[in-house]
């Protein structure tokens, strides 16, 4: 079991203005540490690590996931060094 998430998420323009971050902050009490991201005025993508309560980034995810975002898990896919 991982202490964290690491998530690519993706969301399209009707998504730009919204504080999607500090929405999953507050609602499920999750520590977010942004990585890298791209915001355009079509589109934005953030590579985020999700630290908390398993159940609570889970939950977090999901909402991502039904608020139009697509999210996809990154867990191994960055190589350390």
């Amino acid at each position: 079991m991982t202490e964290f998430d690491r998530l690519y998420v993706s969301f399209p323009a009707v998504l730009v203005p919204r504080p999607l971050v500090y929405e999953i902050v507050k609602q499920f009490d999750v520590v977010p540490n942004i990585r890298r991201a791209n915001v355009e005025p079509d589109h934005g993508w953030l590579i985020l690590e999700l630290r908390g309560d398993a159940d609570a980034r889970a939950c977090a995810i999901e909402y991502l996931r039904s608020e139009g975002c697509v999210v996809d898990d990154m867990t191994g896919d960055i190589v350390a060094g």
